[in-house]
């Protein structure tokens, strides 16, 4: 039975998911709806989405969802590079969430591509 903890991008993602809820907690109450919660949902977003596509039969199913995870890292990275120009965290913050996220980023890419491989 397969475990999608036992992916190291998948713990990866969960660690960084933690980090921007710690990191999001400081940011103005009106943005709890706002920038708050985006980037909370699409951090959560990139582990859900590898947890649930690691679940599904076949590489087809997959790779869809690894897609879908990349494309939330995608966002995050956006709101990462907003929520520092708005002051809403610090440089430090911005540089170690973008550095986790780059490393992420840089796995799911790996993994993506070697899915696409077993695929063919």
């Amino acid at each position: 039975m397969k475990d999608f903890r036992d992916l190291k991008v998948w713990e990866r993602s969960h660690h960084l998911t933690l980090d921007v809820h710690k990191a999001t907690a400081g940011f103005p109450r009106e943005e709890l709806y706002g920038l708050t919660c985006q980037m909370r949902r699409c951090s959560a977003s990139i582990a859900a989405n590898l947890a649930e596509g690691y679940g599904k039969r076949g590489n087809n199913e997959f790779q869809r969802y690894l897609q879908i995870a990349s494309g939330s890292a995608s966002e995050l990275a956006y709101h990462l590079l907003l929520s520092r120009d708005l002051g809403f965290l610090s440089s430090i913050e911005h540089d170690t969430l973008s550095k986790q996220l780059g490393e992420l980023r840089r796995m799911l890419t790996s993994l993506i591509l070697k899915v696409d491989l077993e695929r063919r």
